[in-house]
């Protein structure tokens, strides 16, 4: 179980005099002590290990703001967001509390990041796939693509899903509005397809609301160490959303 101050992968020295903070890439050990010793190296899940959460952050974030960023993901997946408390945030990157304030407006602004980023950037997932008119093979690659991104990005996707509660109104409106655009691209695939024929479906909306969910609910048990890698399952769930759809997903 988890203990103590939450700790996330970061590397090299924070700029402004911060303490150094070192990763190992299986877990950070940061260069102070804490009362009864020494700080223990606290290894993160494989998936923020294997230092992918941090291309998700945007190029132009400072680097202690990316650091912050990734530590709070690690804090909100382990405690939750209410029970994480900035000091968790920036105790785990060697910061003082007051740091965070130098780069988000609140708590809240952090989880908002986090949240928006990885909403846009499972969108830009989906919307990357080939659409080269031929529909069945068009949906079984959206489908791979969001269960393959969500498969990759667990982590930080488990929060975006399960930590929603924590935004305010405005931002959780600005989120409804990612997930209509996200929705709206498979929406848009499956009723195409049931026009053609292709897809026997009486209801598009409630079969793409199912698929979605398959794709997303994932994030609540997938381990990147476990025995399907995200491609692996990314082709297994394509095919069984073009059966769903009432397809043959050998055409895929």
């Amino acid at each position: 179980m988890f203990a103590g101050a939450c700790r996330g992968p970061a590397s090299g020295r924070i700029g402004g005099g911060h303490r150094n903070v070192a990763w190992s890439g299986i877990g950070m050990v940061a260069n102070r002590k804490r009362r009864g010793g020494p700080s223990k190296s606290v290894a993160p899940p494989a998936d923020l290990a294997a230092g992918a959460v941090g291309e998700l952050w945007s190029d132009d974030l400072p680097e202690a703001a990316r650091a912050l960023l990734t530590s709070a993901v690690l804090c909100f997946s382990r405690k939750g967001f209410h029970a994480t408390t900035t000091r968790d945030i920036t105790a785990a990157i060697g910061l003082s509390p007051g740091a965070l304030y130098v780069h988000f407006p609140s708590k809240e602004g952090v989880l908002f990041e986090i949240v928006r980023t990885g909403h846009e950037r499972a969108l830009e997932a989906i919307r990357a796939q080939r659409d080269d008119g031929d529909t069945r093979a068009y949906v079984g690659r959206l489908v791979a693509g969001l269960v393959a991104w969500h498969a990759r990005h667990h982590t930080v996707a488990r929060v975006c899903q399960y930590e929603l509660a924590g935004l305010g109104p405005e931002h959780r409106a600005a989120v409804r509005e990612l997930r209509r655009r996200f929705t709206a691209v498979l929406r848009s695939a499956v009723t195409r397809g049931a026009r053609e024929g292709v897809f026997d479906v009486p209801d598009v909306n409630r079969s793409v609301r199912a698929i979605v969910s398959l794709g997303i609910d994932l994030v609540r048990w997938y381990s990147i160490e476990g025995a399907d890698s995200p491609e692996v399952l990314a082709g297994y769930y394509a095919d069984l959303a073009l059966r769903m759809l009432g397809t043959d997903a050998a055409a895929r």
